[in-house]
């Protein structure tokens, strides 16, 4: 089973429909008792970096997913929100992360006089810097849709999975073990899109290539 945590700060609805067309099942689960069964973990989330932690941790998540995802290395997708939740915290409010991967959060500080606009909106590329299942089934570059003014910011280049250019170089995805945490919204990239949630779908226990 791909369970989706639902802990009331995200839209459970496309990435459900996106897995369905893929081939695979998932349901949104609001109680952390759901999660036992799962196989595979999508953590979501929109908005707020300290709302989404409060609901995550007053709703009961933490616990189990962290002996889900950190000691038996069910394999685990975080995206926007949710991804940024994977590191130790972020500069859009003072509540600490889940901090499984040595990485924090800031805010884009594009250069004097761009004509960039904070936040990052729309299709930009995800180059891979390294193997991994997630990006091994693209034939080219894949784009995908961003909204954001947060990006990670890893600590070892190791963790960085794909990187993406807005006024600066950032990791647009990041990685260790079992986990991966992608900073675009896979479920509304099209085809882009459906083959990295059917990659990951697929993966067994580790996410390591």
């Amino acid at each position: 089973m791909i369970a989706i945590v639902d802990y009331k700060t995200c839209n459970l609805g496309s990435l459900i429909n996106m897995l369905k067309r893929t081939g695979f099942a998932a349901r949104g689960v609001d109680e952390p008792a759901d999660l036992e069964g799962a196989s595979h973990i999508i953590l979501p989330g929109i908005g707020h970096f300290d709302t989404c932690v409060k609901n995550l941790r007053e709703y009961g998540f933490e616990d189990v997913l962290h002996r889900k995802v950190v000691e038996e290395k069910t394999p685990l997708l975080g995206v926007c929100v949710g991804a940024q939740l994977l590191t130790r915290g972020s500069e859009e409010g003072n509540a600490p992360g889940l901090g499984w991967i040595d990485a924090d959060t800031r805010r884009f500080r594009l250069p004097e006089g761009s004509r960039m606009k904070v936040p990052h909106m729309g299709w930009s590329e995800a180059q891979p810097t390294r193997r991994h299942p997630l990006f091994d089934r693209f034939q080219e570059t894949p784009r995908f849709y961003f909204v954001h003014s947060y990006y990670m910011v890893p600590d070892r280049p190791e963790n960085v999975l794909a990187q993406t250019t807005y006024g600066e170089l950032f990791a647009s995805a990041i990685t260790q073990d079992n986990m991966a945490g992608v900073q675009f919204h896979p479920e509304k990239s099209h085809r882009f899109g459906m083959t990295m949630l059917a990659s990951f779908a697929s993966a067994g226990g580790s996410n390591e290539a």
